[in-house]
């Protein structure tokens, strides 16, 4: 049991460490590529070093193009020292792959015992529909120098699998056991996820089911539960 868990924990922290610089590029900042304006007008980003620029889209046999010829693309700069343009938001969507770690768990009372609030460790790999905005905007500066801030808001909701731990005793058995011991359970559920920035939380609904035989006296088995979800992007 503990080397179970302690491989789960293992691929937690190789997700983090490795996944970490993968997930900065892919979502949080802005990449090239296609994305809708709050005009609803679709446009392809190219994000070059010092500059983003923003070209429109020209529809041509059922396709579209980017349109490097009309005069309406838009430079955003790092820095720039005349009256900026209006803030610009951009939108896609995509299919989200997380790694979810849930480390509070908010269990309601069942068979006479009371509410319970568990930190066990628990890990899972969240798939979803995700949304994300990207608001260009410039800051001004005492010396009159406006400098671009990109501010990232990522919204996503989906279903979780994955394993985690619970304390075994004879009050969460009804007595039908006497020994105290981590037992191994596989999570099941749906969460939202809520991303600002470098900052990922989510409310996730859940239920466990216990991986041994005591899970016929278990008084949790199958009973929803309420987490605190902090996530990983994978893809």
């Amino acid at each position: 049991m503990k080397t179970a868990l302690g491989l789960l924990l293992a691929f937690s922290l190789t997700g983090l460490l490795g996944c970490g610089t993968y997930r900065e590029t892919s979502k949080y900042q802005l990449a090239n590529g296609y994305y809708m304006t709050q005009s609803r007008e679709r446009v392809y980003v190219d994000n070059e070093e010092e500059v983003v620029y923003v070209y429109p889209l020209r529809k041509a046999e059922n396709t579209y193009q980017v349109d490097t010829v009309r005069q309406s693309k838009q430079a955003f700069p790092r820095q720039r020292s005349e009256n900026p343009p209006t803030n610009l938001y951009l939108r896609n969507h995509s299919f989200d792959v997380d790694f979810l770690t849930i480390p509070f768990k908010y269990r309601p009372p069942v068979h006479g015992v009371p509410r319970q609030f568990n930190t066990n460790l628990n890990g899972a790999v969240y798939f979803g529909y995700r949304n994300d905005i990207y608001h260009l905007k410039y800051h001004d500066s005492p010396i009159r120098h406006f400098l671009r801030h990109t501010t990232h808001y990522g919204f996503s909701f989906g279903a979780f699998t994955g394993l985690g731990g619970t304390a075994m005793n004879p009050t969460v058995t009804n007595d039908a056991i006497t020994l105290e011991y981590d037992g191994f359970i596989w999570s099941n559920g749906f969460s939202g996820i809520l991303g600002v920035d470098n900052v990922t939380i989510g409310l996730a609904l859940g239920w466990d089911n216990l991986l041994d035989r005591n899970r016929q006296h278990w008084i949790y088995e199958n009973k929803p539960w309420f987490g605190l979800a902090f996530g990983l992007n994978l893809n």
